[in-house]
């Protein structure tokens, strides 16, 4: 059910109201005893979904979920394989120190770009 908010025209007093979506709206004011209410248009609420079976991960079929494992496992061998080995290697050149890496070139200073608009 949905609350929604009055305001009486009578005397300024608002306050919200939780009612069905079928109900009449309320007429008289509770504070004045008026008839000058009026309801007024709200923003709404947002909805809020909780506990399971909100999440798309909730309605796979248990062909999906077995396929998926499949999938998984079938992915880790390959990982392995193309990973690098993280056991040390010896240098060729028996010096024991690692091989430095070549140094990066240096980037070429790129020129300012100018505007063919004119300022006013």
């Amino acid at each position: 059910m949905p609350t929604y908010e009055y305001k009486c025209n009578a005397c300024g007093h608002r306050f919200d109201e939780f009612q069905s979506m079928t109900a009449r709206p309320l007429r008289t004011c509770p504070a004045c005893g008026r008839k000058k209410l009026e309801r007024l248009i709200g923003i709404g609420a947002a909805v809020v979904f909780k506990g399971s079976g909100f999440y798309q991960t909730d309605y796979r079929s248990e062909s999906y979920k077995k396929a998926a494992e499949a999938d998984k496992k079938a992915a880790e061998p390959a990982k392995a394989e193309s990973a690098p080995s993280t056991a040390p290697s010896a240098p060729a050149s028996g010096a024991g120190s690692p091989a430095k890496p070549a140094p990066a070139a240096p980037k070429p200073d790129a020129a300012p770009k100018t505007s063919s608009r004119k300022r006013r």
